[in-house]
């Protein structure tokens, strides 16, 4: 029976979330090392991002690269706007990554691909199955009031994940593959809370001027304040979406890691992300293959 396992196309869907995204790679790298073969996939927000470097062959380079990621570098990256109704650019982190990863057209990848997108406009899902993968990474990730939105074609485009965080239904599918969803999105929201907590109070212990700017700027975890209400009642409305679409479109795998400790900003942290998405998705495979027979 494993011999068969081995054999299944994977149609992938990885969902929004953040840094914590991150932990798509550990799920990728677990699904190849067990055999898998990812035959197409689709994703939103920092899915769509994995997801395309996946499909462009260059995950390997980009794990390397977010190695060197720190909080300082971190800051390098942003590129701030003094507009009223976003706070960075968005431009200099995709540069970056086309540094290493050039940018190429949807349907030239060797799996099929497809990032989601919002309509802020009409308030409708966009899809991105062809044209440049950037673009489509780039209208993706535009976490509203945060990143400057995309305008394409009459539309402001913001993150694909308020309208569908995980998009189970957006993969391409072919006869006999296994549909597997990774979903990020989730937290283990007590726990969350008080290690949020916690930290704030070893932070108030640090004043250094360098520490304080960075926390300003790239919020981590910050106490009970406009910030974190804003930024916690859209997490929630993002994780029910998710399990609603999850029940809709019923993956045969669902990878659902919730966090507790890692937020939206630590990409500064992508080995223990990755880790923990390897770990999650080794331990729901090992639970699938149990019920195959079945």
């Amino acid at each position: 029976m494993a011999d068969l396992v081995k054999t299944k196309n994977v149609a992938l869907a990885l969902s929004s979330g953040g840094a914590r995204g991150l932990a798509h790679i550990g799920a990728i790298e677990e699904l190849e090392a067990q055999g898998y073969h990812i035959s197409s996939i689709a994703g939103c927000s920092m899915g769509a991002l994995i997801g395309g470097v996946y499909a462009a062959g260059k995950l390997t380079e980009f794990r390397e690269w977010m190695k060197t990621i720190d909080r300082k570098k971190m800051l390098g990256l942003i590129d701030f706007s003094l507009s009223l109704n976003h706070l960075v650019k968005g431009k200099r982190i995709i540069e970056a990554i086309m540094e290493f990863v050039p940018d190429v057209n949807i349907e030239d990848l060797p799996i099929p691909y497809c990032a989601v997108a919002t309509d802020l406009k009409a308030g409708k899902e966009v899809l991105f199955n062809k044209g440049s993968l950037f673009e489509a990474i780039r209208a993706s990730i535009s976490l509203p009031s945060f990143y400057e939105p995309v305008q394409r074609d009459d539309m402001i485009l913001i993150d694909g994940g308020v309208i569908n965080p995980i998009p189970l239904n957006r993969v391409k599918r072919q006869a006999g593959d296994i549909l597997v969803g990774v979903d990020v999105s989730g937290h283990d929201y007590k726990a969350q809370w008080e290690e949020m907590q916690r930290l704030t109070e070893m932070q108030k212990q640090d004043t250094s001027l360098k520490t304080k700017i960075l926390d300003m700027l790239i919020p981590d975890n910050i106490g009970f304040n406009y910030y974190t209400v804003l930024s916690r009642t859209s997490s929630l409305m993002i994780r029910q979406n998710s399990i609603l679409m999850a029940q809709l479109t019923k993956p045969d795998i669902l990878v659902d890691i919730q966090m507790n400790r890692y937020g939206t900003f630590d990409f500064d942290k992508s080995e223990k992300l990755i880790a923990i998405g390897r770990k999650k998705t080794a331990q729901v495979i090992s639970k699938y293959k149990e019920i195959i027979p079945l």
